[in-house]
């Protein structure tokens, strides 16, 4: 369960049509043996043993270096003047670079814009005030965090995050900030009180007095060491829940119950299924890249939920998509940042068969040995046919360790990616799976953890799936909702 397409070479299946293990990766740049040109050697006697190769010269047996001749000298002019001119550029260079660095280095007493390199104080950021141009410091202030969806907001002045108390707190202030974090106002659920534990070890974040509705919310709060109340559990969007368990036991796989899986989508052209998809809200479908690099134009897709089967869907109406967006750094070489949000022209409506998946708070254990689960309309064996059913199968999350060793995946393995599957093979993610969800269970609710990526083979040994990361990728998630 992989890309859309397979490639046989040398008897073995790469499925992802971005990248080729045969092809190899970009040769490093050449490195040059000198800029300037030698300077001319003193000719001297060199002792020497027969077909033995001198750092110069190569001498054959018997025949004395000459000294009997003066040295010439040669005369190229503009060699020097080139040498001298690449020798300046490249002092130049590392002039700029360690100005670069220094200036930057003090910019770590506050923090640095991502675009036009301006330097903030600490008290600049996430105070209310967009002073970045393309407003990164206000961006990233409010965070969930762990099973309990406790919600933290960011200290500038103490540079860590913080659980928010709940005093002086109402449900505007919670839609506020869904709407901060990249949720849309209307699907806001509800805040509760709980206990912050030990994430309040360094104190709370707290509505001043006198706070209004007025004003943006980070501009509001302020540090406090104890609070009277507990901390905010909030719930922005209903998600990460199933009307229908998993069966007990894709490849390896058996097919799925309607409400099982009900985040799962089928992108289609023209009526066929090329890549799944996970429901993260009523406007927005998490997939893979790599499934939009020959067919960009979002006119051209369909997205189909709310079933299992595929010939049930299609007599349904599909929703249009307004918007593709690809991770601007994804690598169709390695297929590195392998991630991709498609905007609705139309939300969805959710039913007990198409609901969102929860995107992965900070916390929650999604880490090497949990147990997961992959879902797909993709080939139930390599090269074959996709079925009509969705299939489902369950599979083990490795650490970038184990998947990078040599007999398994050789080091492809980046931080933007995980891989799962089983390393004794037989169960795993097949062509047409691309984009589909690798989902983990935990606090009772299901957390999105990859998206279907690529892989070599389908379910062979020593071979598991490698899905996009989307723990590591996941503010960027965030920035592409709230630009929207």
């Amino acid at each position: 369960m992989k890309n859309n397409q397979a490639l046989q070479a040398k008897g073995t299946i790469y499925d992802n049509l971005g990248f080729r293990l045969e092809e190899g990766r970009p040769p490093p740049h050449t490195q040059q043996e000198g800029i300037c040109p030698p300077l001319p050697q003193t000719p001297s006697y060199v002792a020497v043993a027969p077909k033995t190769i001198d750092t110069h010269h190569t001498v054959t047996s018997g025949t004395p270096l000459s000294t009997g001749q003066k040295k010439g000298t040669q005369k190229c002019p503009w060699k020097y003047i080139l040498c001298a001119s690449v020798c300046v550029l490249l002092i130049l260079a590392v002039v700029g670079l360690l100005l670069w660095y220094f200036l930057y280095y003090q910019c770590l007493i506050g923090k640095l814009c991502r675009r036009g390199g301006k330097c903030l104080s600490p008290s600049q950021w996430c105070d209310g005030v967009t002073d970045c141009s393309h407003g990164e410091d206000e961006a990233q202030c409010f965070r969930l965090h762990g099973t309990n969806f406790i919600l933290q907001s960011y200290s500038a002045d103490s540079r860590t995050w913080m659980p928010v108390c709940a005093e002086n707190w109402d449900n505007y202030y919670g839609r506020a900030v869904c709407e901060h974090i990249g949720y849309k106002r209307q699907d806001y659920m509800y805040y509760t009180r709980t206990s912050a534990g030990s994430l309040a070890s360094k104190g709370y974040m707290t509505l001043k007095h006198g706070s209004d509705h007025a004003s943006r919310i980070q501009s509001q709060l302020t540090y406090s060491q104890s609070c009277s109340v507990k901390a905010i559990k909030l719930h922005c969007i209903d998600c990460g829940k199933s009307s229908a368990p998993p069966s007990t036991r894709i490849v390896g796989g058996t097919e799925a119950v309607n409400g099982a899986w009900p985040w799962q989508v089928s992108l289609q052209i023209s009526g066929q299924h090329l890549c799944g998809g996970s429901i993260i809200s009523p406007y927005w479908i998490l997939s893979a890249a790599h499934c939009f690099q020959k067919h960009s134009s979002p006119s051209m897709w369909m997205v189909y939920s709310g079933d299992v089967s595929l010939i049930r869907m299609s007599f349904g109406s599909g929703k249009t998509v307004s918007k593709i967006i690809s991770h601007e750094r994804f690598d169709k070489m390695t297929n590195d940042n392998d991630i991709a949000l498609l905007k609705l022209s139309t939300p969805l409506t959710f039913t007990t068969t198409a609901r969102p998946v929860c995107l992965p708070n900070i916390g929650v254990d999604l880490s090497a040995g949990r147990q997961a689960w992959i879902t797909g309309w993709g080939s139930l064996r390599s090269g074959g046919r996709s079925p009509d059913k969705l299939n489902q199968a369950q599979v083990t999350i490795y650490s970038r360790q184990t998947c990078n060793r040599g007999p398994v995946l050789e080091g492809m393995v980046t931080g933007s990616m995980i891989c799962a599957g089983s390393l004794q093979g037989g169960v795993d993610s097949c062509q047409g799976d691309s984009g589909g969800p690798l989902v983990v269970k935990e606090g009772g609710v299901w957390w999105l953890a990859g998206d279907t990526s690529w892989g070599i083979g389908c379910a062979s040994m020593n071979k598991p799936g490698v899905y996009g990361n989307v723990t590591y990728l996941i503010n960027w998630v965030y920035e592409q909702m709230q630009n929207e």
